[in-house]
């Protein structure tokens, strides 16, 4: 699957998704840093991406709605999270992508549950 991190994962959440098997790119390696939300959603819809983001702006499915792109997670991540925390929540989002697509839907993955905003399909 084609993945595009945001700015807020490091080297070793893209080396996680390339053992697994993925396409993946990041806003860092492509100088998207700081660009605005809105942007990189539509940049994600053009690449035919799912966005792997921390910031919680992506959940609101009235500004960025599921169905126009490939996908989006936004990793829910308790205050003052270790790596290894952090870790454990990419390994439970990739795990369940292995049994149920994420295409056209929004995903929020917590530590205990990964709650699923399914789009309006045609």
């Amino acid at each position: 699957m084609r993945f595009k991190l945001d700015e807020n994962f490091g080297k070793r959440t893209l080396n996680i998704f390339q053992a697994a098997g993925h396409d993946v790119q990041t806003t860092l390696d492509e100088g998207m840093q700081g660009c605005s939300d809105r942007h990189l959603y539509d940049v994600c819809c053009k690449e035919r991406r799912c966005l792997v983001t921390l910031d919680l702006d992506f959940s609101d499915v009235t500004r960025f709605p599921p169905e126009q792109g490939s996908g989006s997670a936004v990793i829910r991540v308790p205050r003052n999270p270790s790596l290894a925390v952090l870790e454990q929540l990419i390994r439970l989002f990739l795990q369940m992508l292995s049994r149920m697509t994420i295409d056209k839907n929004l995903w929020i993955v917590e530590i205990s549950r990964i709650r699923i905003h399914q789009s309006q399909k045609e």
